[in-house]
């Protein structure tokens, strides 16, 4: 049993907005050994912060406290990482914005040193982190800068069976969306996607399905010429180095399962295009996951859900599901790292 206790992946879960519904939800994770077992869960944020939500959900707050350099003790423990002002549920202080930003950093440091070895996230309030004068566009993109990462590619799975849709795009207005595709960012996507597919989830020959950006894939250069000028050729030439892909596919029959069932994952071309589709069918269970970056960062697929958070009998009825589900698929996905050799890196 302590042999299996030393292998068992260290896993982060950064608390999110301190007023909001993430320490609800990580104490919850961690009152519950079966929802994190096979794993050390360590969160990271206000150890007091954790102690009151802890206490008005009725549960036992975590004894061991542990700073930024420990090595993480089996089972459950807290990192601390202190507010800059005490937290009020449900209301927002743009004070602790960089405390949510160096709890980010204190996970990313402990995957870096090899004290962790994956990260799962709680929602972050980025109009909060913008108020305080941060520049700020979400977890992703933030982690991409500190990890020096050259390009990131945000993909959300649930479902069974699984569904994973990556995006060509994230969170931009739909007006800059087609100014904003082109050849060489869209390659490079799909070579994220296909590696990490390969080397995080064990899928010897992923085959992406890829959608069109217009209505009916353009339809022949009559409703648009992206697929002609951009997305088609990125796909042929991309398939000639062995990557294979199915598209530019109409987006509103690549949902349908005769399609899903073709390919391992979609790469939309845009937020709306496929995210709509797969929180229909996994809202509660989904899981975002960042590719890209030189670590295993896995997120809920919710917000800070402030209403909820202000209300002690509202917050102990919130439902866990997003984040066990994440923690989970960070624990395997660290798992998976250490028993599978290297993938070639086939991004060039």
């Amino acid at each position: 049993m302590a042999a299996q206790r030393a292998e068992a992946p260290a896993v982060a879960v950064t608390t999110g907005e301190p007023s909001g519904i993430g320490p609800d939800l990580a104490m919850m994770l961690a009152a519950r050994p079966r929802a994190r077992a096979g794993a050390r869960l360590v969160l990271v944020g206000d150890a007091d912060l954790l102690a009151r939500r802890a206490r008005r959900l009725g549960i036992a707050p975590l004894r061991r406290v542990i700073a930024a350099d420990d090595v993480a003790p089996a089972g459950a423990s807290v990192m601390h990482v202190p507010l800059a002002r005490r937290e009020h549920a449900g209301r927002p202080d743009p004070a602790n914005a960089g405390y949510v930003l160096r709890t980010l950093d204190a996970a990313v440091d402990g995957c870096a040193g090899g004290r962790l070895a994956a990260i799962a996230t709680a929602p972050v309030h980025k109009g909060v982190i913008n108020d305080a004068g941060i520049a700020f566009t979400g977890h992703t993109e933030y982690l991409a800068a500190r990890t020096g990462a050259r390009q990131v590619v945000m993909m959300l799975t649930g479902g069974r069976p699984v569904l994973r849709v990556a995006l060509a795009t994230t969170h931009l207005a739909l007006r800059d969306v087609a100014a904003t595709l082109d050849r060489a960012s869209l390659a490079r996507t799909i070579e994220i996607l296909d590696a990490d597919l390969r080397g995080r989830f064990g899928i010897a020959r992923p085959r992406i399905l890829v959608a069109g950006l217009n209505p009916h894939a353009g339809e022949s250069g009559h409703l648009g010429r992206e697929e002609i000028e951009i997305i088609a050729p990125v796909i042929a030439r991309l398939r000639r180095r062995g990557i294979a892909l199915d598209g530019p596919l109409p987006a509103d029959t690549l949902f349908t399962p005769a399609v899903l069932a073709r390919g391992d994952a979609v790469l939309a071309m845009y937020h709306d295009q496929g995210l709509p589709v797969l929180k229909y069918a996994t809202f509660g269970q989904g899981v975002n996951v960042t590719l890209g970056l030189p670590l295993i960062r896995t997120s809920v697929d919710h917000g800070t859900a402030l209403d909820l958070a202000a209300s002690a009998a509202r917050a102990a009825r919130a439902d866990p599901g997003s984040l066990i589900t994440a923690f989970r698929l960070a624990r395997d996905l660290a798992r998976a790292a250490r028993r599978r050799p290297a993938q070639p890196d086939r991004r060039r």
